[in-house]
């Protein structure tokens, strides 16, 4: 069955159709229960589930992740809600340094199904710590899976996933993406949590990226075709562990690639994908390859947003610039 929706409701029926099959997943967070959270992911959730499944936490990011890893430990599977991607930090111990670790600590034997949920990223112009991208710190940890989805269909399946794993996931929203509507597969799953997917294909250039630079790239690559280049699209969909397959297959196809980011460049995960390409397709490269990112400054104000974030001009430039080599 396919229906359209904005990916704001297909994580809400993602979550809704996991916590109806399995009684453990319970989810926690800020005003996630009456209010059904900033971005009203979590709406209708609590009057349908009850107090006990859908928890109104303090505000304690670091209480809220700690006592999630309780919860783990004691079989249940909570979604922990961050209600911005600039509020992780306090919580950032719990995540690196006991929720990463716990289960190779205990020899492998006890699973961490924990998943954090952290709205990411920009093009909502709004303030200081609610439009930032700490997707490195989170792929750069061993222990946890890292991925984001860009469309309405991955995240309906990929937050079932998640919850699925038995090991703790980073589940990053791309907030710019949670209201435009597409159409979400309810019978068919959209593939492995772990895979990358062709999103456009081509044969001049490969475009890759992840969240919300993914819709970034096929505008470009949309006006790149009108002018007689046609790009091949890359969702990496996971940033740890990245399903380099397609992305490589494509490389040694096009011979250039660009990788777009909203985080800034500098030792970021557009840094670690184009250094891995580089290694793997050196001898099919016929240009460098090339990394569009955010500035390496903290967000600036929202006047000037526009400006920080790559857009379709920035990527067009290095297309351009992978051709004439």
């Amino acid at each position: 069955m396919t229906r359209n929706m904005p990916m704001g409701r297909a994580l809400n029926e993602g979550l809704r159709r996991a916590m109806t099959e399995d009684s453990r997943v319970l989810l926690m967070g800020e005003d996630i229960g009456k209010l059904g959270g900033v971005f009203r992911v979590t709406e209708g959730l609590q009057a349908e589930f009850g107090e006990d499944r859908v928890l109104d936490t303090p505000l304690a990011e670091s209480g809220i992740v700690g006592t999630a890893i309780g919860l783990a430990l004691g079989g249940f599977r909570p979604v922990v809600e961050i209600q911005f991607d600039g509020f992780v930090y306090p919580a950032f111990d719990q995540i690196t340094s006991q929720l990463a670790k716990l289960t190779y600590r205990l020899g492998g034997n006890t699973p961490l199904p924990v998943v954090i949920r952290i709205p990411y990223g920009g093009h909502i112009r709004s303030i200081e710590h609610h439009q930032e991208s700490p997707e490195t710190y989170f792929a750069h940890t061993p222990g946890l899976r890292v991925v984001s989805p860009a469309t309405p269909n991955d995240a309906y399946w990929m937050i079932q996933d998640a919850i699925a794993s038995p090991d703790p996931v980073v589940f990053l929203e791309p907030k710019s993406r949670y209201w435009p509507k597409g159409d979400v597969d309810t019978s068919v799953p959209a593939g492995p949590l772990h895979a990358s997917r062709i999103a456009r294909p081509g044969s001049d250039v490969t475009l890759a990226g992840h969240g919300a630079m993914v819709t970034t790239l096929l505008d470009a690559a949309a006006v790149a075709e009108a002018e007689g280049t046609t790009c091949e699209v890359i969702d990496i969909r996971s940033l740890s562990p990245v399903d380099y397959g397609p992305l490589l297959e494509s490389v040694r196809r096009t011979g250039r690639m660009v990788y777009a980011q909203e985080a800034p460049g500098f030792t970021s995960v557009g840094s670690e994908i184009a250094a891995t390409v580089m290694e793997h397709c050196f001898y099919s490269l016929q240009a460098p390859v090339l990394r569009v990112s955010a500035f390496d400054t903290p967000f600036p104000p929202a006047d000037i947003e526009a400006h920080y974030l790559p857009d379709v001009d920035r990527v067009l430039e290095a297309v351009d610039r992978a051709l004439r080599y």
